[in-house]
Parts: C-alpha cells; sequence; structure tokens
C-alpha cells in the first residue's frame, strides 16, 4: 500500500477508458515504484516524446521492457495493461482511505498528533457526557451530524468513506461542548474556515501530506535532501502575514464613514487608554461595543462581520467565539465611553460634543442638509399642506409611489407583511429623533405585550389587597383614564394568568395508579363531599365544602417551588439530571375557624363556623450515594404564606358526622399515596417523588376528635400517654407516649365488640377513653401555640389566686374571685398596656408571660416570700418555653435543651410545695404534656415548634379578608373564591410580586405620566377601594 502511494503515472494511465489512439505512438518511462519525485507535476505531452526518444523500451515494475515493436502488440492486447492500472487504481484508493482515518471530519488535523488521544464518529451517537449536558440544557439533539451542523455549519450527512474521514478529534469536540455549557474551556479552532474534502488524484493533497510527514521523520536533516534552512527571516514572515490580517479585517468591516477615529478625540489621552476604548478590529473609537467570552472589545457591526466572513473566532486570539456570546460592557465603561467629547467631523463644524450624543447631533446635520437639497419649490398656486392634514384620499395619491416600492419589498423580502415593514420604519423613525420611550411602548404593543404590568404582578397586587372585582376594574379604569396608559391588565388576563398557578393545570402521573382515584389530571376546585361513596342509610350531610383535590395540590406546590428546589440541587452538588426518588416531608394541618358569619343587614346574628384543612411542605430530601442531602427545608414553617389550603367547609369542628364525612375522600387519596410514587417533569426531567405525611398541626380539642378520644375534662388527661388525672398529678415527670393512630383503633374494636363481656367501666378502662372510631391518622405531639396559650391562662389564674391569698384561705365566694380578677387587669392594663379578653389569645399569651408582667404582680401580693416563689416559677418556665417553640432548638437554644429535665423536675417540685393549694390531686393537660412528654417528642421529630399549627390559624384573618372581598349571594361560589384566592395568596410565584408592590407603596412613588407632567400616586390608586367598599 506504501509502494502505491508514492506511484506517479501520466495522465492517460490514470483514466484507463481514454482512447488509446491519442498515445499509441508515445512511449512512457514508468518511474520506479521505490523512487517516486518529491513533486506532484504531470508529465506533459512533449516530455513523454522525450523519454521515448531517449528510451527503446517501457521499464515494468519487475525489472522486464518492452521493446518498440512489441508496442503493436500491446496495442492489440489491452487487457493486461488496463488489469495493472485498475490494481494500482484500487491500491491507491486504500492508501487514501487509511490516511482519511487519521484525520479528523471538522478541522482536517492528524488525530496521531491529539494529545487526548481520543476520537469520536461523524456518524455516531453522541456520547454520554455531552448527552447529559444536552439534558441539562434541554436540548434535543441526540446524534453528531446534528450537533455539527448546529456548531460548525457543515452538513456530514452526505458524506462518502472515500472522500471523507469518519471521525473528528477531542479539540472539536471541546468546541461543541462550550458551545453549549457556560463554562469557559482553553480550546482553539486550528484554521480559519472548514475544510473542503475532494475525491483522490494524484496530487492529492491527503497523501502528499502524509508521505512527506513520513520522509520528514526517517530522513535525518540534511542539506542533500532538499530541506530548507531556517533563518532569521521566518518571524518576520510571520508579523507580516498578521499585518495582511488585519488589512483583510479592516477591508471586511469597511467602516471608515460610519465610525469615528480616534484622532478626532478632543483631549490627547495616552496611548494605553486609547487603545482600550477603539475597537481591536477597525481601531476605530467603539461604537455599540460587545464583548466576547475571551474580553476582547468590538464594536458589534465589525465583529459580527468577521465571524460571518472569516468564522466563529475571536480575531484577536483565535478562541472561539460565536455570536450568541456576545454580551454588552459593564455599565462603568460604557459610561466612560459615552462621556468622551470628540470634534464633528463634519466640515464648518468644529464643536465638541459628548460621544454618547454623537448621533443626535449627526442627525441634526442630516436634517439641515436635508431641508437644502430636498426642500419643496411651490411653483404657484395655494401653498402646500401637511401630509397629516390631507384626506385619506389625498394622502393615498401623494404616497402612491412609496406604497408600490413598500409592498414590493415586503412581497420580495418580507412575505408580503406591509404592515410589518411600515410599524418598524414607524419605530426607526422614533428611535431617530431619540424618543425610545414612544418607541418601546409601541412594540410592545405590537407584540401584544401591552406597555404596562404584566398580568401575574396585576394579580398579585389585587390579591395581595384584597381587592374585589369591582374595585379592581374601577382601579383599572381610573388608572388608564388619568395616565393615558393601560398600566393595568383587565381582570379576563387575571382569569388566564391563575389559571397556571391553581392545582389541575400540570399533568402527573401515579406509578402505581391511585386507587380509587381518578387519572384525571386537569381537575381543579371540586365539591367537599366528591369521592365519598354514599349509601340510602348514610347520614345526609347539610354544609358547603369545597376542597382540591390531595394530588393535584401536591402538585401544584411542587411547581410552584420548582426555582427552590433545582437551586437546592445546586447548592448541594447534585447532577441536574437526578431523577429521585425525592422524600416530601408534607405537615398537616386541620383546625375550626369560629364564628366566621357576616352580618351584612338586620336579621339575626346566627353563628356560622368553618372548618379549614391545609397542608405544608416542610422539606424535600434525596439519596445520593450513602448520604442523604435535604435540597429544601422550609425556613418558616409556622407562616401563613407557606401554610396551602385544601379543604374548606361551613361546619362545626364539634359535628363529628359531618367532619368525617368531608374529610374522608381527602384522607381516602392520602392513604392511598403513601404507597405510590409521583411522576412529575420538574426542569425538563421527569423525576420521582414519594411522601410523608404527619398530622402535627391539630389543637387538642381536633386531636381527641378525629381519634376517637373522650374529651378534654375526661379522666384520662393526655392524648399521648394513657394516664389518668390523678396518676399525673402525682407523678408529673416520669411518663412516655403510648398512644398511637393503630392502637386507638385497636382500642375502638375493642369498645365496639367488647370480647371479655366487661362492664362499662371496666371497658372504658381497658380502652383508656378511646370512645368513637379513629378516622384521621395523627401523629402523637404537642401543638407549641395551644400549648402556649394554655400554659399562659394557667398562669393567668395563679396570678389571681396568688392576689386573693388563696393559699391561706381556699374557700373563697365568687364575688372575690371576680374582684381579683378586676384587680389583676387593672394592673395589667396600668403597667403592660394589656387590655383583658374575652379568651387567651397568642398575642396576649406572649406579653403575659414574661418576667415585667410578674414584677407588675408582685406589687399587688404582700408576702415577699410567694412573690419570690412566683418569680422562680416564671423563671423556670421561660427557660423551658424556648425549647418547644423554636423551631429547631439543637441550633436556637442548646443550652435550654440541655437542661429541660432539670428546670423541667425544678418546676414540678415548686408545683408540688410552693403551689400545693392549686395542684394537689389534680394538673392541668398542657401543663403535664410540656413536664412529661416535651423531651420525648424532640428526640424523635428534632423540633415542636416547626410542626405546629400556628400558620393555620394565622390563616383564620385571611378567610375573613377574602370572604369579605368575594362576597356574593350564592355561599356555594363564595367559598370557591375564598378558595382560590387563598391558594393564590401562598403561591411563591406571587410572593416575589407582592414583595415588590409593598416596596411601592412606600410614601413618595408616583408613577409618572408623559402626557400631562402631572404625578399619580399609586398608593391612592390603589387604596381606591375604601371609596367603593359599602
Amino acid at each position: 500500500m506504501a509502494v502505491a502511494a508514492q506511484m506517479d503515472l501520466p495522465k492517460e494511465i490514470q483514466h484507463p477508458y481514454t482512447k488509446f489512439s491519442e498515445w499509441k505512438f508515445k512511449l512512457f518511462r514508468v518511474r520506479s515504484f521505490e523512487k517516486a519525485p518529491d513533486d506532484s507535476q504531470h508529465i506533459n505531452k512533449d516530455q513523454a516524446e522525450e523519454v521515448g526518444a531517449a528510451n527503446k523500451g517501457i521499464s515494468l515494475p519487475n525489472g522486464e521492457a518492452v521493446s518498440r515493436g512489441e508496442g503493436m502488440d500491446l496495442m492489440g492486447n489491452r487487457q493486461p495493461l488496463e488489469k495493472g492500472v485498475n490494481e494500482m487504481k484500487t491500491q491507491e484508493n486504500g492508501v487514501h482511505q487509511s490516511n482519511l482515518r487519521q484525520l479528523c471530519r471538522i478541522c482536517g488535523v492528524s488525530l496521531k498528533s491529539d494529545g487526548y488521544k481520543r476520537t469520536y464518529p461523524v456518524h455516531g451517537p453522541v456520547d454520554e457526557e455531552t448527552l447529559c449536558l444536552l439534558r441539562k440544557k434541554e436540548k434535543t439533539a441526540t446524534s453528531w451530524p446534528e450537533l455539527i451542523a448546529k456548531v460548525f455549519k457543515i452538513d456530514v450527512r452526505g458524506d462518502v468513506d472515500t472522500i471523507h474521514p469518519t471521525q473528528f478529534c477531542h479539540n472539536c469536540w471541546s468546541i461543541i461542548r462550550r458551545k453549549f455549557s457556560n463554562t469557559a474551556s482553553e480550546v482553539y479552532f486550528p484554521s480559519n474556515s472548514t475544510m473542503e474534502w475532494q475525491p483522490h488524484a494524484p496530487a492529492c493533497d491527503v497523501c502528499h501530506t502524509t508521505q512527506l510527514r513520513v520522509k520528514r521523520k526517517s530522513q535525518s536533516p540534511s542539506v542533500q535532501h532538499g530541506k530548507r534552512v531556517k533563518t532569521a527571516a521566518e518571524p518576520v514572515q510571520v508579523d507580516q502575514a498578521q499585518i495582511n490580517n488585519k488589512k483583510l479585517m479592516k477591508e471586511i468591516t469597511n467602516c471608515r464613514n460610519i465610525h469615528l477615529s480616534t484622532n478626532l478625540l478632543a483631549v490627547d489621552y495616552p496611548v494605553a487608554f486609547i487603545k482600550s476604548i477603539s475597537c481591536q478590529i477597525c481601531e476605530h473609537i467603539l461604537a455599540d461595543p460587545v464583548e466576547t467570552t475571551c474580553r476582547h472589545l468590538f464594536c458589534r457591526t465589525c465583529i459580527l462581520k468577521c465571524i460571518k466572513v472569516m468564522g466563529s473566532y475571536c480575531p484577536s486570539c483565535w478562541y472561539p467565539c460565536f455570536p450568541t456570546d456576545l454580551v454588552t460592557p459593564v455599565k462603568s465603561f460604557l459610561i466612560t465611553l459615552d462621556s468622551l467629547r470628540v470634534r464633528c467631523p463634519v466640515k464648518e463644524c468644529d464643536e465638541e460634543i459628548l460621544h454618547g450624543k454623537y448621533g443626535q447631533h449627526l442627525s441634526n446635520h442630516k436634517e439641515m442638509k436635508d431641508r437644502e437639497l430636498y426642500g419643496y419649490i411651490n411653483k404657484g398656486g395655494r401653498p402646500r399642506q401637511h401630509l397629516l392634514s390631507l384626506t385619506r384620499r389625498a394622502q393615498k395619491h401623494r404616497l402612491r409611489e412609496l406604497k408600490r416600492q413598500v409592498k414590493a419589498f415586503a412581497e420580495k423580502e418580507e412575505g408580503g407583511d406591509i404592515k410589518a415593514v411600515c410599524m418598524t420604519l414607524f419605530l426607526l423613525a422614533l428611535r431617530a429623533k431619540n424618543e425610545h420611550r414612544k418607541a418601546d411602548e409601541l412594540e410592545a404593543i405590537m407584540q401584544g405585550r401591552g406597555s404596562g404590568l404584566c398580568p401575574a404582578v396585576c394579580l398579585a397586587i389585587r390579591v395581595n389587597t384584597f381587592l374585589s372585582c369591582n374595585q379592581y376594574h374601577k382601579m383599572y379604569r381610573t388608572v388608564k383614564a388619568v395616565t393615558g396608559r393601560q398600566i393595568f391588565q383587565p381582570l379576563h388576563a387575571l382569569r388566564t394568568a391563575e389559571k397556571a398557578l391553581l392545582p389541575g393545570y400540570h399533568p402527573f402521573q401515579w406509578k402505581p395508579p391511585l386507587k380509587n382515584v381518578s387519572t384525571k389530571t386537569e381537575v381543579g376546585i371540586i365539591d367537599g363531599l366528591s369521592g365519598l361513596p354514599l349509601s340510602v342509610d348514610d347520614y345526609p350531610v347539610d354544609t358547603i365544602a369545597k376542597r382540591f383535590r390531595y394530588d393535584a395540590a401536591l402538585v401544584c406546590a411542587l411547581k410552584d417551588m420548582e426555582e427552590e428546589i433545582l437551586e437546592g440541587m445546586k447548592t448541594e452538588q447534585l447532577d441536574q439530571c437526578l431523577d429521585g426518588p425525592f422524600t416530601v416531608v408534607v405537615k398537616e394541618s386541620c383546625d375550626g375557624m369560629g364564628d366566621v358569619s357576616e352580618k351584612h343587614g338586620s336579621g339575626p346574628a346566627v353563628p356560622e363556623k368553618a372548618v379549614r384543612f391545609s397542608f405544608t411542605i416542610m422539606n424535600i430530601a434525596v439519596v445520593h450515594g450513602n448520604e442523604r442531602k435535604r435540597i429544601f427545608e422550609e425556613l418558616k414553617p409556622n407562616s401563613e404564606l407557606c401554610c396551602k389550603p385544601l379543604c374548606l367547609m361551613l361546619a362545626d369542628e364539634s359535628d363529628h358526622e359531618t367532619l368525617t364525612a368531608v374529610l374522608s375522600p381527602l384522607v381516602a387519596e392520602r392513604e392511598a399515596m403513601k404507597s405510590s410514587e409521583l411522576l412529575l417533569e420538574m426542569g425538563g426531567i421527569l423525576r420521582t417523588f414519594r411522601f410523608i405525611f404527619r398530622g402535627t398541626g391539630y389543637d387538642e380539642k381536633l386531636v381527641r376528635e378525629v381519634e376517637g378520644l373522650e374529651a378534654s375534662g375526661s379522666t384520662y388527661i393526655c392524648t399521648l400517654c394513657d394516664a389518668t388525672r390523678l396518676e399525673a398529678s402525682q407523678n408529673l415527670v416520669c411518663h412516655s407516649i403510648t398512644r398511637s393512630h393503630e392502637e386507638n383503633l385497636r382500642r375502638y374494636e375493642i369498645w365496639r365488640s367488647n370480647p371479655y363481656q366487661e362492664s362499662a367501666d371496666e371497658l372504658r378502662d381497658r380502652v383508656k377513653g378511646v370512645s368513637a372510631k379513629p378516622f384521621i391518622e395523627t401523629v402523637p405531639s404537642i401543638d407549641a401555640l395551644h400549648c402556649d396559650i394554655g400554659n399562659a391562662a394557667e398562669f393567668y389564674r395563679i396570678f389571681q389566686m396568688e392576689i386573693g391569698e388563696v393559699y391561706k384561705n381556699p374557700d373563697v365566694s365568687k364575688e372575690e374571685r371576680k374582684r381579683w380578677q378586676l384587680a389583676l387587669d387593672k394592673q395589667l392594663r396600668k403597667k403592660r398596656n394589656l387590655k383583658p379578653v374575652m379568651r387567651m389569645s397568642g398575642n396576649f399569651a406572649r406579653k403575659l408571660m414574661s418576667k415585667e408582667t410578674v414584677e407588675a404582680v408582685c406589687e399587688l401580693i404582700k408576702s415577699e416570700e410567694r412573690q419570690e416563689a412566683l418569680r422562680e416559677l416564671m423563671d423556670l418556665y421561660l427557660k423551658m418555653k424556648p425549647v418547644w417553640r423554636s423551631s429547631c432548638p439543637a441550633k436556637e437554644c442548646p443550652e435550654l435543651l440541655c437542661q429541660y429535665s432539670y428546670n423541667s423536675q425544678s418546676f414540678a417540685e415548686l408545683l408540688a410545695t410552693k403551689f400545693k393549694y392549686r395542684y394537689e390531686g389534680k394538673i392541668t393537660n398542657y401543663f403535664h404534656k410540656t413536664l412529661a412528654h416535651v423531651p420525648e417528642i424532640i428526640e424523635r421529630d428534632g423540633s415542636i415548634g416547626a410542626w405546629a399549627s400556628e400558620g393555620n390559624e394565622s390563616g383564620n384573618k385571611l378567610f375573613r379578608r377574602f370572604r369579605k372581598m368575594n362576597a356574593r349571594q350564592s355561599k356555594c361560589y363564595e367559598m370557591e373564591d375564598v378558595l382560590k384566592h387563598h391558594w393564590l395568596y401562598t403561591s411563591k410565584c406571587l410572593q416575589k410580586f407582592m414583595n415588590a408592590h409593598k416596596t411601592l407603596k412606600s410614601p413618595g412613588l408616583t408613577i409618572d405620566t408623559e402626557d400631562t407632567g402631572d404625578s399619580l400616586p399609586l398608593q391612592e390608586v390603589l387604596e381606591s377601594r375604601d371609596a367603593t367598599e359599602p
């Protein structure tokens, strides 16, 4: 193969089908296969004749000779010669293909010189590393021909193996990877343009280059072999080539009449400074500067022209540079560039102007020149009227020629879109007059975006300010009439925007499918009793309830947190293509809202109670390797902004039948989701999610209701253990958690069937207070908010008893107790500014439980010993309170967590000695839980405060405001609107706009009106609803 590659045959022998009559009397000398010439020139016909005259025969490879007389025989029998030529042709093609396999298809570099020693098939599939990168960038290309066509603009799908190489080098692979990633890499392209591959020929560059490279390696450097000695003039030739390259780029840009020369600078700046503000291609002052990834500055038009002609590389350092990589320099550089003073290049104008205002100054010159050249000469008759003052028919007549030109251009270039051409001309005219604001507004209207706020921002403003439909519409019309612009969007645009934020918009799938739950994903607000199997004997439920389907609500909440989840994966340095499974921990809360009735008119004030069931996504974790990494954790788990409503019902929480009927479908969906996995697309990748539900956001009353326990005043005091009230008072500290949902179900079956034929008291003692069927699974825990309220109410009673000195005289009348309460309320109002309340609330409890309050109460207590006991009791309580109120006690109060057992034991001893008159044989529910179960719960869950129902309680005021906002005659539609707007209020997507709205409401912020020059306070517009409220 190597011998055939060095062979150089005449033109006629290379083409065996040429007629022999053209050369039958010519003699050729076939040169030896071992001695191929260095040059690739063909032997012409005259040289062939001279060779034939000097030699009588033809030399063959085996040393034989054909005489002149044997030429006729050769002519008469051409088959042996043609066969030899075909064999040589086949050998040459084989050598050519073997040489092609050693070259890169894109850049033509030898694959042997590649330091990485890695090659990639041109027509093969994409490797795994590049495929992962394409998935991150949401690209659909899966084969190399597509990527090569996108990056290098080379179509390799029509390649032939005998002409084109089949591999490409690692350097070109790095260029492709860098194109689709944001990280800079030190790769370069060795040529300015792509390679052009030709079929094999005697002067083939592929075979000739390979032959020369082999000879250069095998031969020693010698003058006899013709190797040229390097001289000192060779570096000069490289510099000359660079100079020629710069001249070529200047000819390509041809911007000498467009861009300003650095000689026009009014100040003599240093050379280094002038070089930093000048384009590195045309060497003029930068006009519309852009910066490449290699930190070189060019004029935008110059760099784009060079990239188009010379390839996607930086003209300064030949680093790969694509048009999409060009960015605008920093603002400080642009300000410095615009502040330079330049001299006007127009003749007879020596004015020095700022570089940033040069375009406006030059347009004034053009207008003056146009007036001089194209000034209309009135030849008599009436004066020529302005175009806008003419009738429509006259306007058409005057612009008929221009209309023909525009129509011809539109049909040729824009597919007949005359409107787009005319609007573009109008926008360019506005921008030429430096009226960019009007041009931006007009362009926004043309693109359908409008010139005001986007619908999502308007929706956030409406939800955050609790505007009804009527109030928002009046504000929308008022702003539009005063400013002349459509700043706020109409209501139908807001309804379209809210669809993407409500459950039922995103598709999803469960694997395996949920039992007894529809596979339909487009499910919005449904009736509260949907999914409940009814029979003839069922209890007739007369209530209004609206809810979301549980799985659709969880999907919407996860999609709302998509940015936080992906950012958490990036923070934990996890692969963005990781598909899970992700474990989602959900906190469930349910509580009654009390009387929510609205007294709109005359009539009896009938109490109307409501119940809300909500959930909060607490954290999301994923197992990576052998380590469990948490990619999301709710920072404010007790905020109403993260507590998402799931179900609203107008019912009393004490109504067991109604509560069971409405919440049973939710419980069934919840149980089905425990044993299934959610498949949801997030970040362009289908990911798997598993859910863990923890019912901790319940107060004690509702826990007893859903777990089937007796009321709080019964013998069995605790919902966590089986202790009676007497046992709890005798042993205040040493108790453990024994109750659970499964245990309560087992005890209910015993209560229902009475398998041991026991009496009522014996059976009640066996089941430990279980008297109804549990229907919602709860986690045995303490609700921190209600624990704080219950303990504050107990301290409020202790204060009264200490004022009345009950430790001396325990038998007192109700009148005396009332007098103590009045004295305490008066002292608290005077010293602590605490107004008396009918029912203990969270805010009152926080202010009451303080050392300042104890000092104010001690002023009414005569005995110093009792004062010290009360101060010590409050001090111990304040040391224990942060442990169950904090979201993470191990981080926030580690010392108090370690001292909790000692403090609780001291607190219990103080109650048993100093306050024995109050706690002899009895104890309150929350005091018992505080002293006995807090350490065990924290050791199990890590926190008590984070799992409280405070977020659900904070939503009570939101329910009343949203109900007032959506007041209707039909309560059914009213509940739908309240549930919808409450969900939108908790959307993280809208919370960003809500925070921006609060910033806008700061004093002094106005909306500038362009036409009148006046200002309209945004605060007055947004609060105009006050005037429309009934």
